[in-house]
């Protein structure tokens, strides 16, 4: 059963293909895919690499974790699920009934 890993701390210059091909050194990598910011359109400076097994995974934490790949020193661990989170509050405020947000209450 194929096991996801976190890296953290990658460089904003990494890849997903030069992700892939190292973690590739320690057993078959599944997928390694790199989180991108949608606004900008960069790299979070975190992803996630699946390796094929669960000894592999463990291999591949041993191998990578506190170690430089393209120049940064990378967090590598068994990925956890994302916890459950509240919507996120304020912002513009739509019925323009005062609050958090641009515009107030109704000025007239």
């Amino acid at each position: 059963m194929a096991k996801k890993l976190y890296v953290g701390g990658l460089s904003y210059s990494t890849t997903e293909p030069t992700l892939k091909a190292a973690f590739e050194a320690v057993g078959t990598v599944e997928s390694a895919t790199i989180i991108i910011d949608k606004m900008t359109n960069r790299s979070k400076g975190f992803g996630f690499v699946e390796m094929s097994t669960d000894e592999e995974a463990q291999k591949a934490i041993e191998a990578f974790n506190g170690k430089e790949l393209d120049g940064r020193t990378v967090t590598v661990n068994e990925a956890k699920p994302m916890e459950k989170r509240e919507p996120r509050q304020g912002g513009y405020n739509r019925d323009n009934r005062g609050g958090s947000g641009f515009g107030g209450g109704n000025r007239w």
